[in-house]
Order: structure tokens, then C-alpha cells, then sequence
């Protein structure tokens, strides 16, 4: 009963994210669009698939992999051992991101637009060995005490020099990985695994040293999937001129190949167990041969797995079927409105509602309430970040319509990102930072990605691979810029205030 309890909140929870997306499609569709989606009945069906797998997944997570994770991070941060700890948490970074619901989607997608080049489960490999990596370095920085803002600003110097090497077509899809990597999987454990370390070391503040993991997440994929493309594409016989500038999208519906498809459901669900291997892999790797321990309540845990395999493939198809046509549909009616001020207020409505109603940012935004002994209000930190999120997917969606480059956008970002940095407090850098890693939720990124590949397909002269991918990026770049103006904000406030004592 407990259990069953517990999975309806889930559900509750998962409509309840998916509500505000609901809300601000239905207000376009019968205000302003005035029009009914013809696969209506279908989009219905997959939200609700959506919905219902995000739960299943999440009970899972909670019930058998989350409290596995923790324990292994609690019991190395007490025994100090630097190997097994950098290893752990390279493991653990690598593991959570292959099998990320939102990074699959994505990863599909360039799959299917860039006609096989760039190869799905490579791409995946690439961003989670980055995250990985990322994850490896930021435990390494807390170790030693070292400010986050010197690790992110060389980062950021990397990502821009790159960007001028790398070919256009896989620029937009590297800053889209950067936003992908965290969340419903990764945010939790690694959340956790910075702030316990912070904690259990003396001289770290929990608030300064702990957060921060989850923007080095966020940074390397940038780096690396670059690097992937610049070897895809200059290795490659086969020049860009042969993608078209005008690549029709595919929707995928089981409906189309309906002779073969219970043979595909089931080819998706070997896939799903194949995703989920890693985790279970490198968890049972650590708690069996390093801690030498058996597993606590093996039956829930099992269970757990169970569901997280189940709940995943649910999720998948359910975006096949929901989110990603109708990403695709509301593309098409905006751009055949004649208005393209309804495409910014569509992006930008989108994004703030989607963003005020994120599980990972609420988590995020109370646990920096409670280690900031209320410096940080966690309202008004969400508020600010949807801001960002709305402003930058607004502003991303303009640049797809006006058809420049991203790279100047996202260079001019970055350079306003570390200026900020010289004046914001420092307790609200590391916070800022793993702001735009959480906003980009499972449930936001296909729909957003749809968004921006619908545009990119509808609008004559732009090319899908080149210009579709990148709004996941805008999402994740202007939450950092918001959220360090907030605390300066705030700053200036309690400095006004202590005056006024005086």
C-alpha cells in the first residue's frame, strides 16, 4: 500500500510537470492558432505515456538505484580513498548519462537528421565519457578547494576556441549536450555526491565547494562532442554540401510499420536494458568488490531495477508517439501564422512554465535554501532561472527565424557570464552555475528540440542540423546570467539594509 502511495504522488507529480506545457499548447491551439491537431488522439496518448513512465521511472530510481548511489558516495567520502573515489565518481558520471531519457531522444534525433553521420550510441558514449570526466574534475576541485568560476571560465575558453575549428553542423547539438546531461538520472547523485563531500571535509563550505558538479557537467559535453564532430565530419568522405538544406523531419508512430511492430517494441526494450546495464554495472562493481558489502534489501532493489527499465521505455515511447510530434505540429502552425512575434512569446512562455515546474531545480533550489542558512530564497531562485530559460529560448528561437550563427550568441553569453562572476558573491557562483544544467528536463528538451527543428524545417533557407539544434543551449546559458544578477541583486539589498540598522 506504502508503495502504491508513493507511485501516485509520483504520477501526481509527473502531470503536474507536464501541465504547464499543456496549458500554455492549449492557450496557442484555441486562441491564438485556433486549430485542432489532427494526431490529437495520439499526442494525448503519448503525454500520458510520458507521464506515466517519468513516474514509474523515478519510483524505481528511489526505491533501488538512488539510495545504492548514495551509500557509495557516503562511504568513500569517509574513507578517504582518492582512486576508488575519482574512479567512483568518473563511473557514476558515465553511467547516469548514457542511459539519460532526454540525451536518447536527442541522440536519436541527430541520428535520423544527419542521415546516419552522426551515429547515435557514439554520441551518447562521447557525451557520457565527458560527463564523466567532468564529474572526475569537479570532485578533484573539491578535494582541493580550488573556485569553481577558474575551472568553468577556462572551460568556457576552450569551448569558444574550439567552436571556430569545429564543423557548423555539429555546434548547435554540442551546446545542445552541455544542457541534456543533468537531469531527471544524473542531478540527484551527483547533487548529492558534491554536497556530502563538501560537508565531510573540513575547511569546504557546503555552499561555496559543494555545488558546482553539475556545471562541469554541462561544460565538457560541449568540448567533446566538438571534438566528435570535427572527427566525423573531416574524416568523412562525403562533404556537407550532400545534407539538404530543406531535410524533411520524420515522426516516428508505430502505426507506420504496423507488420513489424511488435518486433521493434520489443528490439526498444533490449535497448532500454542495454542503457540501464552501466548503473547496475558500476554499482555492483563498487558495492560488492570495493566496499566488499552485500546488497541491502536485494528483493526492493530489485524491483527498483524493475521499474527504472520499465519507466524508461514507457518514457521513450511515449515521446515518439506525444512530444515530439507535437514540438513538430506547434513549429509548423507558427510558422504558417504569418506572425513571428507568436513564435518568441510560444518559446518564451514555454520555457518559464516548463522551468517554474522542474523536480531537479525545485531539489536543487531548497537544498540551496537550506545550506545558505536563507541567503538563498528558493521562489525567488526558481523565478529567476524560468527567466532565463524563458529569455533564452525566446532569444534562441529568434535566432533561428533570423538565421545567424550561435556561436556569436553563445560567445557573447559566456563573456557575460564571467564579467558577472568579477561582481556576484561568491556563495551564488557555484548555484548560478548548476542552474543551467537543471533546467533542461526530460519532459522540456524533446519538446523544445522539436520546437527548434520544426522551425529550422519550416522556414525556407535554414538547414535542420545546422540551425535546429541550439535552443537547449540558450536554455541553459541565460539562467547563469539571471541567476548571478539575482544575487547581486540581493547583495546590494542586505548591504542597503545593514546600513539602515546602522
Amino acid at each position: 500500500m506504502e508503495q502504491i502511495k508513493i507511485f501516485m504522488q509520483l504520477l501526481k507529480s509527473s502531470f503536474r510537470d507536464l501541465a504547464p506545457i499543456i496549458i500554455v499548447i492549449a492557450f496557442f491551439q484555441t486562441v491564438i492558432i485556433q486549430q485542432v491537431p489532427e494526431n490529437l488522439f495520439s499526442i494525448v496518448a503519448g503525454l500520458s505515456i510520458v507521464a506515466v513512465g517519468l513516474a514509474v521511472f523515478i519510483q524505481g530510481l528511489e526505491t533501488g538505484i538512488f539510495p545504492l548511489g548514495e551509500n557509495l558516495a557516503n562511504e568513500f567520502a569517509r574513507k578517504g580513498s582518492l582512486f576508488w573515489l575519482l574512479l567512483f565518481s568518473f563511473l557514476i558520471g558515465f553511467s547516469t548519462t548514457i542511459a539519460e531519457p532526454a540525451l536518447i531522444a536527442i541522440a536519436d534525433r541527430a541520428e535520423i537528421i544527419s542521415q546516419g553521420r552522426i551515429d547515435s550510441f557514439w554520441l551518447r558514449i562521447t557525451v557520457a565519457f565527458s560527463v564523466g570526466m567532468a564529474i572526475l574534475i569537479g570532485v578533484l576541485r573539491i578535494l582541493l578547494g580550488h573556485p569553481v568560476h577558474w575551472y568553468i571560465i577556462i572551460g568556457y575558453i576552450i569551448v569558444v576556441t574550439i567552436t571556430f575549428f569545429a564543423p557548423p553542423e555539429i555546434v548547435g547539438l554540442a551546446y545542445d549536450s552541455g544542457g541534456v546531461t543533468t537531469s531527471t538520472v544524473t542531478v540527484p547523485l551527483v547533487t548529492a555526491l558534491g554536497i556530502g563531500l563538501a560537508s565531510s571535509i573540513k575547511g569546504r563550505n557546503p555552499v561555496i565547494d559543494g555545488f558546482g558538479l553539475i556545471a562541469f557537467a554541462s561544460l565538457t559535453p560541449m568540448i567533446f562532442v566538438q571534438l566528435y564532430g570535427i572527427l566525423v565530419y573531416f574524416s568523412d568522405e562525403i562533404t556537407t554540401k550532400t545534407i539538404s538544406s530543406q531535410l524533411p523531419l520524420e515522426t516516428v508512430t508505430y502505426s507506420e510499420h504496423e507488420p513489424h511492430w511488435i518486433v521493434e517494441l520489443i528490439f526498444n526494450l533490449f535497448g532500454v536494458i542495454k542503457d540501464v546495464a552501466p548503473i547496475l554495472a558500476v554499482i555492483i562493481f563498487f558495492q560488492y568488490f570495493v566496499i566488499k558489502r552485500p546488497v541491502p534489501h536485494k528483493k526492493k532493489v530489485f524491483a527498483g531495477i524493475i521499474l527504472v527499465i520499465s519507466g524508461l521505455y514507457g518514457f521513450i515511447v511515449g515521446l515518439d508517439i506525444g512530444l515530439f510530434p507535437l514540438g513538430e505540429t506547434m513549429a509548423i502552425q507558427l510558422t504558417q501564422s504569418g506572425s513571428i512575434l507568436l513564435i518568441y512569446i510560444f518559446g518564451f512562455l514555454v520555457g518559464f512554465a516548463t522551468t517554474m515546474a522542474e523536480p531537479a531545480l525545485i531539489a536543487v533550489a531548497l537544498k540551496a535554501q537550506e545550506v545558505s542558512e536563507g541567503k538563498i530564497n528558493d521562489f525567488i531562485l526558481r523565478f529567476f532561472v524560468a527567466t532565463g530559460v524563458a529569455i533564452g529560448i525566446a532569444l534562441g528561437c529568434y535566432r533561428i527565424v533570423a538565421g545567424d550563427s550561435i556561436h556569436y550568441y553563445i560567445i557573447g553569453g559566456y563573456i557575460f557570464v564571467i564579467l558577472l562572476t568579477y561582481f556576484a558573491p561568491r556563495y551564488i557562483i557555484p548555484i548560478a552555475y548548476d542552474s543551467g544544467g537543471v533546467t533542461t528536463s526530460t519532459v522540456t528538451v524533446p519538446l523544445v528540440t522539436a520546437l527548434g527543428l520544426g522551425l529550422a524545417s519550416n522556414i525556407p533557407g535554414r538547414n535542420p542540423l545546422v540551425d535546429g539544434f541550439g535552443l537547449i543551449a540558450f536554455a541553459s546559458l541565460f539562467p547563469m546570467i539571471t541567476v548571478m544578477g539575482y544575487g547581486i541583486l540581493a547583495e546590494t539589498f542586505l548591504k542597503k539594509q545593514r546600513e539602515v540598522k546602522r
